[in-house]
């Protein structure tokens, strides 16, 4: 059986992660949803994108966790290439990016987004160097494969987001295809998906 860590999207914590977890530790894998820094009750508005991939280096090593399945969804996808290129040989097994962000080395979220969100973020930011995503754009943008009751519920689950982790450029020593193993994997919204609902490509 494998080991998983699966790091959730913007605006939420692992705690929305854990009906995924459910349906793939049904299969005797051991399943693990941490909450990166910046997205945890009271964190600094100001976190910034090196601390939340610290956050999840952390989480490795006081579980003492190797040879893991490492699955990032949505901005996740920041946070794992950060810490997969940071963590020892033979902690990842193998990296998934669930309908996730894939940045190169100097690249941010803010570059890998449709222009017309960045004015969004940028003025939203400016009261405490937060961001929120309204709910007509989180239902029409980012969960119009759910149900509304299913986008509502996720969408009462957010938290403010460190607008920092949104543009800061993500600092790598190798490209993320280097990592022996990569899987993309594109199916339904990371929030309500079941394991069945993903199809992963190498």
């Amino acid at each position: 059986m494998a080991t998983f860590v699966i790091v959730h999207g913007a605006w939420h914590t692992g705690e929305l992660m854990l009906a995924v977890a459910e349906k793939i530790s049904a299969h005797g894998h051991e399943v693990h949803t941490p909450t990166a820094a910046g997205n945890r009750l009271g964190d600094d508005p100001q976190t910034d994108l090196d601390a939340a991939i610290h956050s999840i280096i952390e989480f490795f090593g006081r579980e003492a966790l190797q040879d893991v399945v490492l699955v990032g969804h949505s901005y996740g996808g920041m946070l794992i290439t950060g810490a997969a290129d940071r963590l020892p040989p033979g902690t990842i097994r193998r990296l998934v990016y669930w309908n996730a962000f894939v940045p190169n080395d100097g690249e941010s979220l803010n570059d890998l987004v449709p222009e017309f969100f960045l004015a969004m973020f940028d003025e939203m930011a400016k009261h405490d160097g937060t961001v929120m995503m309204p709910f007509p754009i989180w239902r029409e943008a980012l969960t119009n494969d759910m149900t509304v009751e299913a986008s509502q519920a996720a969408y009462a689950q957010r938290v403010p987001q460190s607008y920092r982790t949104f543009t800061d450029k993500i600092r790598l020593s190798r490209p993320p295809t280097s990592v022996p193993r990569v899987g993309r994997c594109q199916g339904g919204s990371g929030q309500t998906s079941s394991s069945e609902d993903c199809r992963c490509t190498s």
